[in-house]
């Protein structure tokens, strides 16, 4: 569970005989996931493609304070992961392995358009960014706490900065869906995370995790050579 408050659920998971995987973005959801008895804590930084935190923090300094915070409760790290070198910076911080999105967006079995996948493939970090913009466009009433992190978009680049015109502007919204409707503009955001630029291929997700296993290995050999 993420993005809001957990306990009006965790009895259902918990009576459904599933595990309690809440994501949290800062300090305060991190302590209600520890006093619900969240059997897993994610802890996600602001690299993380989709949503997130508006004013969160970023993975490196986050990760080691959830896991502190939270043990004996076992920590993925999440956000700006895409290769094992990535999956062997979060075992390092304390964690108990990561949870990688974007780079999954990117394989063979992905239930995502074959142009979100070349977006992914083709993308730089530098080219994602957080913003509302899309969300309001779209109708979708996320609370102002979280933002989205997409790649570029003709209406981001249209209502940049002015998010608050936007929401108050219903005939903007309809030329939205109207564009969208036309196929003028993408059905969906391309929601991506700052390390989309590792990413360059489409493998299977059977090969992507046998590979990131394997570098994660390597790294952390390296590492303990040094």
């Amino acid at each position: 569970m993420s993005f809001g408050d957990p306990s009006p659920f965790a009895e259902c998971v918990r009576a459904a005989g599933a595990v309690l995987i809440v994501q949290v973005t800062d300090l305060d959801e991190a302590r209600q996931a520890v006093d619900l008895g969240a059997d897993v804590i994610v802890a996600q930084g602001t690299e993380s493609g989709g949503h997130g935190a508006r004013q969160g923090r970023s993975t490196l300094p986050f990760v080691p304070v959830v896991v502190d915070l939270a043990a004996p409760v076992p920590v993925l790290a999440a956000g700006g992961i895409a290769d094992g070198r990535g999956v062997a910076a979060a075992l390092a911080l304390g964690a108990a392995g990561a949870l990688v999105g974007t780079r999954f967006q990117a394989t063979t079995e992905a239930l995502v358009d074959p142009s979100t996948a070349k977006a992914i493939v083709e993308g730089h970090g530098g080219d994602t960014e957080r913003n509302r913009v899309l969300d309001i466009a779209r109708g979708s009433r996320w609370p102002s706490k979280y933002t989205a992190r997409t790649l570029g978009h003709p209406y981001l680049d249209r209502w940049r900065g002015r998010e608050a015109e936007l929401a108050g502007d219903p005939r903007a919204r309809q030329d939205y869906q109207r564009d969208v409707a036309q196929g003028n503009i993408p059905s969906l955001p391309v929601w991506a995370g700052e390390a989309i630029d590792l990413i360059k291929d489409l493998p299977s997700a059977a090969d992507l995790v046998a590979t990131l296993a394997a570098q994660a290995e390597d790294a952390l050999t390296r590492a303990g050579r040094r």
